[in-house]
């Protein structure tokens, strides 16, 4: 590691396969935060980002989504619940976790618990998430097992999804959580 470079992630900065200017970077949007540091209560707000017409389409296609309340104009309008189109559940799942979302090399999800689609969410609406870091358990010898909220607003404040993301995040100092851990001696 050159002198007086910092570094933003561990494992994805300096690597051997490219220029050494290039490597000498550091990799934006990546993150090498450890289990200890993660601060329990924290909350962060994303950008907004507006659903069009193409976002919504491509997903549909890449996912084999084709149900007539995403795909159909003609039978969303007519026969609906809600007269028009709605934006897949799923995909505002992806998007609204995304844009919280950080790329920390040293965290892996585990899961999601809690999943609620309160709202629709139709093409054209703009969402933005709120994640709020909820709790963290020593978990395994070398991971401890962290847990936030995420919620998903379209337009100005209108809750529209729901869920918790557990992670499983590296100590720092494995030391510190010997015989601490729920899950002893496997990882």
């Amino acid at each position: 590691m050159p002198e007086g470079i910092s570094t933003v992630g561990v494992a994805s900065t300096y690597p051997a396969d490219m220029p050494p200017q290039h490597a000498a970077l550091p990799v934006w949007n990546a993150e090498n935060w450890f289990y200890e540091d993660w601060p329990v209560g924290q909350e962060i707000r994303s950008l907004r980002r507006t659903i069009g017409e193409g976002d919504s389409h491509l997903f549909n296609v890449l996912v084999t989504d084709m149900h007539p309340y995403v795909q159909d104009e003609m039978f969303a309008a007519r026969e609906g619940v809600f007269g028009r189109r709605l934006v897949a559940g799923a995909f505002v799942f992806s998007a609204g976790l995304g844009l919280v979302a950080t790329n920390c090399v040293n965290a892996f999800s585990y899961g999601y618990d809690r999943l609620r689609f309160i709202k629709p969410v139709f093409i054209g609406d703009t969402i933005y998430t709120i994640r709020t870091n909820l709790e963290k358990t020593p978990r395994y010898p070398e991971l401890g097992l962290i847990r936030a909220r995420y919620q998903v607003f379209r337009g100005e404040g209108e809750l529209v999804l729901s869920c918790e993301h557990l992670q499983t995040v590296k100590y720092k100092n494995p030391a510190d959580f010997v015989g601490k851990t729920e899950r002893p001696g496997t990882a």
